[in-house]
Order: structure tokens, then sequence, then C-alpha cells
């Protein structure tokens, strides 16, 4: 099994004073106040005690009001289960898998996960700026389960909706399960975007409060099944879950708030517009549409991006991600802009100064 590299990379950043961490990919805005307000109640409350294995039914509720508040989508709250974080989501959508297709680059646990339920994983290689699936090509690939994610990450990337609704429609006709990846959605700018629900009612739907919500440290995430999987996936979420953490999940009836979480895509925006000016003539960039990472090939610098981190991490005191994290890309770095402008304005200083422009 493969490291995760950024977590290595966050552990050594410790060794360094006045780090400035555009590694990891967790937001630094805090969540809503009534999602602290409601977790320090349940606390009050000795909300300590398991819930059923499928979560709160109240959160359930919440969640499928979202989908048809968010997407206009209808979905039933029995077919939901909430999860510790969308890691023991994938666990279970893996279950019932045995050859599983993703696009690379992708988020590097996605591989692991497979690993240890001994499934067989295949990347299919896109291609840089747009990093689109090439649907012809999967006609001449064996495989029963085709995951999705958008926006992606680390590229930033995002299925449209009318390209979504063709992968929807090709995994229908050629009977394959549909797997979407669906944890950054709410940070999309621009692009016209949806839930795979909207076009396949049998895809496994995968999200949590960790990114649009900023909820990382709460460990909560859902997924949603459909009919025939779901009580299978229940037995499994007892086995392996027992249930999520039951004061997270109060906590989580209150994180739907879209006034602020509208107030915390502008502010990412910003961030984004911001750093891809600044740095779009250092390095050769995909302007993101969506999730906070900018995909930047180094090659330009470096033919080793593990090694261009670590004496960027060692020489600036700036913690970027290589991308060998995400599979065969050597000359390509992450950068999260996960930290306020004028955090990354100094950072963007030490950079430029480390690669003497």
């Amino acid at each position: 099994m493969k490291p995760f590299i950024v977590m290595d990379i966050v552990k050594e950043a410790q060794k360094y004073e006045n780090v400035i961490h555009l590694e990891i990919g967790e937001p630094d805005i805090l969540p809503s106040p009534k999602i602290k307000n409601a977790a320090l109640k349940a606390i009050e409350e000795n909300k300590f005690f398991y819930t059923e294995s499928k979560g709160l039914k109240k959160l359930r509720e919440k969640i499928a009001d979202h989908y048809k508040c968010f997407y206009n989508a209808e979905v039933n709250p029995e077919n939901i289960i909430i999860t510790t974080g969308t890691s023991t989501a994938f666990l279970i959508a893996f279950y019932f898998s045995k050859i599983i297709a993703t696009p690379t680059p992708g988020y590097p646990c996605y591989e692991n996960f497979a690993e240890l339920e001994d499934k067989k994983f295949i990347k299919i290689p896109t291609k840089f700026p747009n990093y689109e699936i090439d649907l012809k090509t999967l006609k001449n690939m064996d495989f029963d389960t085709l995951m999705i994610s958008s926006p992606n990450n680390p590229t930033g990337s995002v299925i449209e909706s009318k390209k979504l609704k063709e992968i929807c429609k090709f995994c229908e006709n050629n009977n394959k399960l549909l797997i979407s990846d669906e944890l950054y959605h709410g940070f999309v700018y621009e692009k016209d975007y949806t839930t795979a629900l909207k076009f396949n009612k049998n895809a496994i739907v995968i999200n949590g409060f960790s990114k649009y919500f900023c909820m990382p440290g709460f460990r909560i995430g859902w997924i949603i099944l459909p009919d025939d999987l779901i009580r299978t996936a229940e037995i499994i979420a007892q086995n392996i879950l027992i249930s999520a953490p039951s004061v997270s999940q109060y906590a989580a009836l209150e994180a739907f708030n879209y006034e602020y979480l509208e107030n915390t895509k502008t502010e990412f925006k910003k961030r984004r517009d911001f750093l891809y000016n600044e740095l779009k003539d250092v390095f050769k960039i995909a302007k993101p549409d969506g999730a906070f990472y900018l995909w930047c090939d180094v090659s330009k610098y470096s033919d080793n991006s593990f090694e261009f981190a670590n004496k960027l991490l060692k020489n600036t005191k700036v913690a970027v991600t290589p991308g060998i994290d995400f599979g065969e890309f050597k000359n390509f770095i992450r950068i999260a802009y996960t930290k306020e402008i004028k955090d990354l304005k100094k950072a963007l200083k030490r950079i430029k100064n480390f690669l003497k422009i």
C-alpha cells in the first residue's frame, strides 16, 4: 500500500517554525457558529451514545432536503447512511465492485481503499488542461465500476452537467456501477454542475461535511445508495462503523446555512483568482473550476516533484504536495489555497525568491 504523501509532508513540516501550510486539503475558514453551538448543546445534554448505524434520522432528512434545495433532486432519507468522513463511505461503496476504473490524477486513497478490499484498480488517463474522460476509450476497457470525482482533487476540474449526463447514460447502457465522489460540491465557481443522481438513480453518491461545510475534524460524511444495495450497505456500516460520531451528527444538523456557505465560497473564489493570476506565468496551470487547489506543472524547474516540494519546505517554509501523491505525476505539485490572501502573498514571495524570479 502506498503512503499518503501529503500527510508525510504535514508531519515533516512540524519540524520547522513559521510554515505556511498549502499542502493539506483542509479549509481554514471556521464553520457556521450554529454548528459549534449545536455541538456544545449535544455535549451538555450528554448525547454521547450510539445512533442507529445509518445515522440520525433527522440528519438524513436534512441531507435529503439539501438535495431537493441544492439540485432539485429527490432522495429518500432511508437511502442515506451517515459515515465517518467519506473514507468509510468509499469502503462501503467498493464492496459492490470487482474492477474499479477512475480518472487520474485522482485522490490517492482511492487506490489504497481498493487494495484493502482486494479490488482491481484501473487508472484512466486524462489530459491537461481539461482532464476530461473520453468515453470512447472506456468501451475497450474491462471494468464493472466507474468512479468519478467532480470537482477533482487535485486538478479542480469540474464535470459539467451535459458531460455528466453522458457519463451516466454510458454507465446505464453498459451495465456499469457509477460511484460519484461529490465531496467538493459547493466549491464550483462558474460552471453548471449537478449531482449524478439527477441522471442516474442507481448511482452511488458520496459527499461529506469536511470541505464545503468546513467541518474536517468532525469526521462526518454520507453515502447515498440505490434501493437494492442499501440493506447490505447498512450491514457493512453496522460492522465497520457501529455509527458515526454522535456529537458530530448533532452538530451537522446546523450545517446547511446557505448564506454562510455562499460567503465561504466567495472567499475561496477570491483566493483562487488571486493565486492563479500570480502563478500562471510561473508554472503551467489549468485554471481550476472548483475545489481549492492549483495543479501546477513545475517541469520548468524540476523533474522530481517530491524533491521539489521537500526543498521548497526546507528552504522557504512553504509546504505543498508533490504530484506523485496523485499518480505518476513527477512534474506536478498541488497548492491548496486554504489560507488568507495575506498568507498567500507571503508564500508567493518565498516561492518566487526560491525560484529566483
